[in-house]
């Protein structure tokens, strides 16, 4: 597998990967019926940079790293990411993971933060923590989850 800058041929995997799970509305704080336009501005926006995990010529994640915040917070990274869940158990999300924070470190920042990590996203979660991440913050019933209800979200953090 490699992880490489995602390019304007990769428009039409990243919609299969990411239009899902957004339309699921269980993992990202984005409308759910955004177009697959809108999406794909969103998660390949000029504010960030967007990295593809791809094995034999097929995407198998996605995602895009950022300043988290403007000014004194830029030196904090903020990212996302999704897995096909077709490579489901592959630790594709671990790999990307490690890449973002060696990509993250190259471009000088000294923190990653995840600003709104939904709690019910238990693998996520889990792989967060085994990475060094810190829960210091719960936005009680923040998130309105389509299955579970109102659940919480995480504030997540980790130096570099």
């Amino acid at each position: 597998m490699t992880i490489r800058p995602a390019r304007d041929e990769d428009r039409e995997a990243l919609a299969s990967i990411l239009v899902p799970v957004i339309r699921a509305g269980e993992t990202y704080a984005l409308d759910r019926d955004l177009s697959e336009d809108a999406i794909l501005s969103y998660w390949l926006g000029a504010d960030r940079e967007t990295f593809v995990a791809a094995e034999n010529g097929h995407i198998l994640g996605t995602y895009y790293l950022r300043k988290n915040q403007a000014g004194g917070g830029s030196h904090v990274a903020n990212c996302g990411y999704v897995t096909d869940p077709a490579a489901s158990g592959r630790a594709i999300a671990r790999t990307m993971a490690e890449h973002s924070f060696q990509a993250a470190r190259e471009r000088g920042f000294a923190a990653m933060q995840f600003n709104f990590v939904v709690s019910t996203n238990e693998r996520a979660v889990r792989l967060w923590r085994s990475l060094g991440f810190a829960e210091v913050g719960r936005l009680p019933r923040a998130f309105r989850h389509p299955v579970a209800g109102e659940v919480d979200a995480l504030v997540m953090y980790c130096m570099l």
